[in-house]
C-alpha cells in the first residue's frame, strides 16, 4: 500500500517555509542600517537587496519546472536548504562584500520556497479548499510582516544582527523535515524543455545593468570605458533575451502575455509599485535609526503599521473586486498610496514619530488594495495561461524591487557623497545610536541633515511613481470589470 500524504504536517511544514520567506523582506530591513554600521560599506546597502531579489527571480521559473520533473519534495528540499546554507553564510559575514555574495547564495534558495510552497497546497488540496489554505498563507505573510520588524529590532538593539540569519536554521530544519517525512508524491516524468538560455542571458544582462547602476558616480565615472560598457552589454543581453524567449518553447517569460491589455496595465504598474514598496520598507528604517537616532527597535515598530493595513486592505479589495471590477479598486488603492507617499515626501527631522505610524498604514492599506486588484487581473486569463501569467507577475515586481532598489541607492549615495569625503563624519556610524554619540553635536547634525537630504529626495520620487502607477492603471480596459466578476 503505498503511503498516504499527511495534509496537516504538510501544511504546517509549507506555513513555515513562507514564514521564512516572508519574514526575511522586513527583518533584514530593519537591521540593515546597524550592519552598515558595523561592516562599514555604505555605497554598497543596496546590493545586499537587489542581489537577493535578483538571484530568487531568476531561479524561480527553473525551480518550477524542475519540480515538475522530479517533484515537490525534492526541489524544494534542495532549495530550502541552499536558503539556510545561505542564511548561516550571511550571519557569518564579516564584512559587507562578504554579505553580498552570501546573500546571492541565500537567494537561490529563496527562489525555490517561494515556487514550490504554493504548487505543494495545489497539489495536496481540492479546489474547494484550496482557497481557505491560501487565505492561511496569505495570513502567515501579514503575520510575519508585523513579527519581522519587531523581531529584528529587538535581536539587533540586545543580541547582535547575526542572529536574524541564524533564526532560519531551527524553522527550516523542520520544515524539510516535515516535508520530506509526510510529503508522498507519485511522480510521473515528464520531459519539458527548461529555458536555460533565457535563464542565464537574464541573470547577466541584469547583473551588469545593476553593477553600472549601483557604481556608477561613485566607485566609477559615469562616462568611463567600464561603465559604457555594462550599460551597452546589458542591453545587448536584454536584446538577446528577448530573441531566445520569442523562439524558446517554454520560455522562461512568455512575450504572448504582453499582447493581453489587462496583464500589461497590471505587470506595468506593479512593476513601479515594488520599487515603491521596497524603498518605504528599505529607506523608512534608516530614516528612524539616521535622523531620528533612534535604536532598531523602534524602526522596526514603524514598519508593524503596514503590516495591519495590508491585510486589511486586501480583504475589503477582494470584496469589492466582483462588484465594482478590477480596475476601479485598484485606484482606489493607488489614490491612498498616492496620499501616503506625498505625505511622506513632506516628513522633516522634526515631524513627530506618530505621523509615520499613520503613513505606514496608510501605505500598507493601499497596497493591499492595489496588488490585489493586480492578480485578480492576472488571474483572470484561461486556465492554460494562468500559471506562466502569476510567475511572470512575479518576476516583474522582484524585477521592479531589484532596479528600484539600485537606483535609489544610487541618488542616496550621490546625495551623501559630499560628507562622505571629509574626515570628520563617517554616515555609516551614524545609523547607529552608540556609535553616533560619539560624534561632537554640531557634526553629528550636519551628518543627519545631509542622511535626511538623500533620503527626502527618494520619498518625492516615490510620490512621483505612485502618481505614474495611477496613470498606468487608467489604461486597465473597463470591459475587464465583468469577467473580473
Amino acid at each position: 500500500m503505498k503511503p498516504v500524504t499527511n495534509k496537516r504536517n504538510v501544511t504546517i511544514a509549507v506555513m513555515i517555509a513562507t514564514f521564512l520567506a516572508a519574514i526575511e523582506g522586513t527583518i533584514v530591513s530593519t537591521a540593515m542600517p546597524t550592519i552598515v554600521s558595523d561592516l562599514g560599506g555604505l555605497h554598497l546597502i543596496s546590493w545586499v537587496v537587489s542581489i537577493y531579489l535578483l538571484t530568487s527571480a531568476v531561479t524561480t521559473p527553473i525551480y518550477g519546472k524542475l519540480a515538475d520533473l522530479y517533484g515537490r519534495k525534492i526541489v524544494f528540499n534542495v532549495g530550502a536548504s541552499l536558503f539556510l546554507i545561505g542564511s548561516v553564510l550571511s550571519g557569518l559575514s564579516q564584512t559587507m562584500e562578504q554579505l553580498i555574495w552570501f546573500r546571492a547564495f541565500q537567494g537561490m534558495g529563496a527562489g525555490a520556497i517561494i515556487t514550490i510552497t504554493y504548487t505543494i497546497i495545489g497539489d495536496i488540496y481540492p479546489f474547494e479548499e484550496r482557497g481557505k489554505v491560501q487565505g492561511w498563507m496569505s495570513g502567515i505573510w501579514g503575520i510575519s510582516g508585523i513579527l519581522g520588524p519587531l523581531t529584528g529590532g529587538l535581536l539587533v538593539d540586545y543580541v547582535s544582527w547575526h542572529w536574524i540569519f541564524y533564526m532560519n536554521l531551527p524553522f527550516g530544519i523542520v520544515s524539510i523535515a516535515l516535508i520530506g517525512m509526510y510529503l508522498h508524491e507519485q511522480i510521473e516524468k515528464k520531459r519539458k524543455h527548461i529555458d536555460y538560455a533565457g535563464v542565464a542571458t537574464f541573470t547577466a544582462s541584469m547583473s551588469a545593468l545593476l553593477y553600472a547602476l549601483l557604481s556608477g558616480g561613485t566607485e566609477h565615472p559615469w562616462d568611463s570605458p567600464l561603465i559604457i560598457g555594462l550599460l551597452v552589454a546589458a542591453a545587448c543581453g536584454l536584446a538577446l533575451f528577448l530573441y531566445i524567449e520569442k523562439k524558446s518553447p517554454e520560455p522562461m517569460l512568455p512575450l504572448q502575455l504582453f499582447s493581453i491589455r489587462a496583464i500589461s496595465v497590471a505587470n506595468l504598474a506593479g512593476f513601479l509599485l515594488a520599487a515603491v514598496l521596497v524603498a518605504v520598507s528599505f529607506y523608512l528604517p534608516m530614516w528612524i535609526q539616521g535622523v531620528y537616532g533612534q535604536g532598531a527597535t523602534g524602526s522596526g515598530l514603524t514598519l508593524i503599521p503596514m503590516s495591519i493595513g495590508w491585510p486589511l486592505g486586501a480583504a475589503w479589495s477582494g470584496r469589492l473586486l466582483a462588484r465594482i471590477g478590477i480596475r476601479t479598486t485598484s485606484l482606489i488603492g493607488l489614490i491612498a498610496l498616492i496620499g501616503a507617499t506625498l505625505w511622506l515626501a513632506l516628513i522633516s527631522a522634526e515631524t513627530p514619530h506618530w505621523m509615520l505610524f499613520v503613513i505606514t498604514f496608510v501605505v500598507g492599506f493601499g497596497f493591499g488594495f492595489a496588488f490585489t486588484s493586480f492578480t485578480g487581473a492576472v488571474l483572470s486569463v484561461g486556465w492554460n495561461l494562468r500559471g506562466a501569467a502569476m510567475a511572470t507577475n512575479t518576476l516583474i515586481r522582484t524585477l521592479g524591487q531589484t532596479i528600484g532598489i539600485a537606483l535609489f541607492g544610487l541618488m542616496l549615495n550621490r546625495s551623501i557623497q559630499g560628507i562622505q569625503g571629509t574626515e570628520s563624519v563617517d554616515v555609516n556610524k551614524i545609523l547607529n545610536p552608540e556609535t553616533a554619540r560619539h560624534f561632537p553635536p554640531d557634526v553629528l547634525q550636519a551628518a543627519r541633515e545631509a542622511l535626511a537630504g538623500g533620503l527626502h529626495q527618494i520619498f518625492v520620487v516615490l510620490a512621483l511613481l505612485t502618481v505614474v502607477s495611477l496613470v498606468v492603471t487608467l489604461a486597465y480596459p473597463r470591459q475587464e470589470r465583468q469577467e473580473a466578476a
